[in-house]
């Protein structure tokens, strides 16, 4: 049978996501949750996530999926994974899956978060994990003003960095807010969340988007400028724009039509 599991990670550790077929490689989050379940049944297990997250990159709702033995369904999967992975590792839920279901194919889009810090002189030590310190006060109402241009479909080439043979570069961004209420520390001046909802995304699409909102607020690049540099498609026209760090991006949730989150009765 099929389980689908929800998982929540600290990415700070990990070479991201994907397991990577090499020898010596580093730890990743796929290769973690194989071994935990490879050690319960006594073979091999390949465990399918729902997209990649880069290295550093954190989760809170990862969605991912793992044949197991008929027999074996009645354990607790939950239990029994966690008391083999690091404390930065999480296994939320495991739940059968409904026929046909795949965590990454079945996948109707997906949501991240994005973590800013804007005071220099002072960072609140269990937040430097998780935010980009930029380091500037942002015109916060400019970058505001940037967002409804980012939204809809668009061939997202501009913001997608080198290193995938992805040839389609046409995503939909359904929903991109600035989210002083999931900050972090909510309601200190400092803090800022940028969330996104979109099909998919692009190789450090966000990181780059969240990378080209900070140029904005730090007026570098006017608002009405960003309908031209996506239209470029041409990552180079954003060289002078740096890639938002990886450890302020949070993978929040995988999203499903509901017929997929419906175990078949």
């Amino acid at each position: 049978m099929r389980l689908r599991l929800t998982v929540a990670y600290v990415g700070t550790r990990y070479s991201g996501w994907q397991i990577q077929e090499k020898p010596d490689a580093p730890p990743t989050v796929q290769g973690l949750l194989e071994a935990a379940f490879s050690q319960v049944l006594c073979r091999p297990v390949r465990v399918h996530g729902a997209g990649r997250t880069d290295a550093g990159v954190h989760a809170d709702g990862q969605v991912a999926h793992v044949d197991i033995p008929d027999e074996r369904a009645g354990l607790d999967w939950v239990r029994v994974c966690n008391s083999r992975l690091p404390d930065d590792v999480c296994l939320l839920d495991a739940v059968p899956a409904p026929p046909g279901f795949h965590a990454r194919f079945s996948a109707c889009g997906k949501i991240y978060t994005y973590q800013i810090w804007q005071d220099r002189r002072i960072l609140p030590p269990r937040l430097a994990p998780f935010v980009w310190s930029c380091g500037y006060r942002l015109d916060w109402e400019a970058v505001r003003r940037a967002l409804p241009h980012f939204l809809g479909e668009h061939d997202f080439a501009s913001l997608q960095n080198a290193g995938t043979d992805v040839t389609d570069t046409t995503r939909e961004l359904r929903r991109l807010e600035l989210r002083p209420d999931l900050a972090l520390l909510p309601g200190h001046p400092d803090a800022m969340a940028v969330q996104v909802e979109g099909s998919g995304f692009l190789k450090q699409m966000v990181r780059n988007l969240v990378g080209l909102l900070v140029s904005v607020g730090r007026g570098r690049t006017a608002p009405e400028d960003v309908p031209a540099l996506l239209a470029a498609r041409d990552r180079r026209c954003l060289s002078q724009i740096a890639t938002a760090p990886a450890h302020g991006l949070t993978m929040t949730r995988v999203l499903y039509q509901e017929s997929c989150c419906q175990v078949s009765q």
